[in-house]
């Protein structure tokens, strides 16, 4: 899914209102698995100078990416955090591991040929899902709306939920940013080829 996606998904499932640690806590946790992604392509991007096409056919796949990739995407891993913050009664940092988790749990399936491997370090496995939240070719055209139109769905409910002015402005942010990442896919490789 895409990161605003994911990042509305664990605000529906987690954010109460006027608990701000463990609102922040369900969108850090949204957000960290795909961290590393969007520091090492930014950089790659828009310092270094790399093509789109390099970094994402290239880079995505090379093997210390996907090395970053194994340990920020591990249900081991994620699953142990989630042990510890039960076992040291740690209700934000359950909410963390547990909104982690949510977002590989939505990954796991909608990833065909750019999955990662989930189970490291107990495996190196890569599940190929015959279906992509973005692949047309694997039914990216029918996945991508569902998942916009669930999004927006989770931001009213999200907006009856929270009732501040503030809270409401970044809901309507979420859903502005449900959509950002179609013009900015587009303008990445209209802008720089491949």
């Amino acid at each position: 899914m895409n990161t605003p996606a994911h990042l509305i998904f664990a605000a529906a499932a987690f954010a109460r209102p006027h608990e701000r640690p463990r609102t922040i806590a369900a969108l850090a946790g949204a957000l960290a698995p795909d961290l590393s992604l969007y520091l090492m392509a930014g950089i790659s991007l828009f310092v270094l100078g790399y093509s789109p096409g390099y970094v994402f056919d290239t880079l995505y796949f090379s093997d210390a990416w996907q090395m970053v990739f194994k340990i920020d995407n591990s249900f081991i891993l994620w699953g142990i955090g989630l042990g510890l913050a039960w076992w040291f009664r740690s209700t934000t940092a359950m909410v963390f591991a547990g909104a982690g988790l949510l977002h590989l749990a939505f990954d796991f399936p909608l990833h065909h040929d750019d999955g990662r491997a989930h189970f490291w370090p107990l495996s190196d496995w890569v599940f190929h899902s015959p279906v992509s939240y973005w692949d047309r070719q694997h039914y990216g055209d029918i996945v991508g709306p569902i998942e916009m139109l669930v999004s927006f769905g989770f931001c009213i409910l999200l907006f009856f939920r929270f009732g501040s002015l503030r809270s409401r402005a970044v809901i309507c942010v979420a859903a502005a940013m449900q959509l950002a990442p179609v013009f900015f896919w587009v303008f990445i490789f209209a802008t720089g080829g491949t």
